[in-house]
């Protein structure tokens, strides 16, 4: 290609040259005088200049060095004219021919050369830097992807041991007591590792399936509870197929539990979950004493994070509490493709 190319400047010179000259026969050689400083003054340019100096924003390098190169090319095509004239007189500088054209001219023509390769290089250049550019973005959202889900599968993992060890607990209790509700209660268990072991690990499960899932989990606790439990759940659901993250609520429902005080002999708990479009809204109130001592924990903490990599920027959540009850409101606003996939 460099050769292609070079022959073409060639020809150029030759053919621009071509007028008003009394060296005819000649303009062929006095043209290939003038190959080598337009050569070396191009790749000087396109190898050292730009690359070291303007791609780099070393621009006061760059225009002291592009200085220096311009006044010693200028003396390298006087030199070279004037040799090329004197060969072609077989020196003898009393029968040295003229060329119709101005050496401002000649000067002019090398430039426009190196002008055009400059060009092409600094373009060639940014293609290159662009496509650098674009690959190392891919390579970083792929890695920012890939510790999104590393530090998703860590926050469920955190939930799992936390919800079994209260259920475990609970049926050992039963068990000691050989109540009757124990198979009962080893079902609902299975549906629950179901759930826990085969559907948290998808991206997405259907909004029914995660509250069949807090419902057996309030199964389960009111079997502890007994009679000093009061759950209400109540749903407004206009879409069926509409999907959330798994696992979501639950944090929510344990931490109800976990957290919640027992007021003229019951615990109450009142969960509501409505759709409107695809908007979801979940809420979740508590009954707690004055002196309770109620603080995020592990899982408002974690599912604070969940909500912030799953859901960014589409989603509300509101916690509060007063003397006698501590409530929770999400509010999550899904994407239309996302809530019926």
């Amino acid at each position: 290609m460099h050769i292609l190319f070079w022959c073409a400047v060639l020809l150029f010179f030759t053919s621009v040259f071509d007028v008003d000259n009394s060296i005819d026969s000649n303009l062929f050689y006095f043209s290939l005088f003038l190959m080598p400083v337009t050569i070396a003054t191009t790749y000087i340019s396109i190898y050292k200049l730009i690359p070291d100096y303007l791609i780099e924003k070393r621009y006061f390098l760059f225009g002291l060095y592009s200085v220096y190169t311009f006044i010693i090319s200028i003396f390298g095509i006087c030199l070279s004219i004037f040799f090329a004239m004197a060969y072609l007189s077989n020196f003898k500088f009393e029968e040295v021919n003229t060329v119709g054209r101005s050496t401002v001219f000649i000067i002019t023509c090398i430039y426009l050369i190196v002008i055009i390769a400059s060009a092409f290089k600094l373009v060639q250049l940014n293609l290159k830097q662009s496509k650098s550019n674009a690959e190392l973005k891919s390579k970083i959202l792929a890695t920012q992807l890939k510790l999104k889900e590393q530090e998703l599968k860590y926050l469920k993992m955190q939930i799992h041991p936390h919800f079994l060890f209260n259920t475990l607990n609970t049926m050992y209790g039963f068990a000691l007591k050989k109540a009757e509700e124990t198979p009962e209660m080893i079902l609902k268990l299975s549906n629950l590792l179901d759930y826990l072991l085969y559907q948290v690990d998808k991206p997405f499960v259907s909004l029914q399936e995660e509250i069949n899932h807090i419902e057996d989990y309030v199964s389960l606790e009111q079997m502890r509870f007994s009679d000093t439990l009061q759950v209400t759940i109540n749903k407004n659901m206009s879409k069926e197929t509409i999907k959330i993250a798994p696992m979501l609520f639950i944090p929510f429902v344990e931490n109800c539990f976990k957290h919640g005080a027992i007021t003229n002999g019951r615990l109450r708990i009142n969960i509501s979950i409505e759709v409107k479009s695809n908007t979801i809204h979940f809420n979740i109130k508590n009954s707690i004493t004055k002196d309770s001592n109620y603080n995020d924990g592990l899982g408002l903490e974690n599912i604070k994070k969940r909500l912030e990599l799953l859901y960014p920027n589409q989603y509300n959540l509101q916690i509060s509490n007063d003397e006698s009850e501590f409530k929770v409101a999400l509010q999550l606003n899904l994407k239309s493709k996302v809530a019926d996939e």
